[in-house]
């Protein structure tokens, strides 16, 4: 159900991104989601590599990695959340790339507790002037995973 995302038509993954970080985040204004789908399309998408999940043909889930290491986006559509796409999505990147970082909004508890279920640790934190809140930087390394 994992695939490589190559497409010049990138609308189903905007739709299920600006729905998913919309639910995800009701501690900044949908607007600035909305204002930044532009730079997501133009600029984001077209920069990294994208694995989709899909069911009947429709992404029901998808993970883009930046730079060979950082994960810019894993993002499963809400009707989907607690089936395992995210966990599948982020093994199977997990298996391709030894070392993974990625920036987590703090208040995003749900998401940071999932990362440090599959063993990124926080490193680091920042601050968004544009959002006007706090993130993690969190990272994982292939040999730093403890074996289940």
């Amino acid at each position: 159900m994992i695939r490589k995302w190559q497409s010049e038509n990138a609308d189903p993954l905007l739709s299920l991104w600006l729905e998913s970080t919309t639910e995800a985040h009701p501690f900044i204004d949908p607007g600035y989601w909305k204002e930044n789908e532009i730079l997501v399309r133009d600029v984001y998408l077209p920069s990294a590599e994208t694995w989709i999940w899909e069911e009947d043909g429709h992404p029901c889930g998808f993970i883009s990695v930046m730079q060979t290491q950082f994960v810019g986006a894993l993002f499963v559509a809400p009707a989907f959340i607690g089936k395992g796409i995210g966990r599948a999505l982020l093994n199977f990147v997990q298996q391709r790339y030894p070392h993974l970082s990625l920036e987590v909004y703090q208040k995003n508890v749900r998401a940071v507790n999932f990362y440090h279920s599959q063993g990124f640790r926080i490193e680091d934190s920042a601050w968004q002037d544009d959002t006007q809140h706090p993130t993690w930087i969190m990272s994982w390394q292939a040999d730093q995973t403890p074996l289940v």
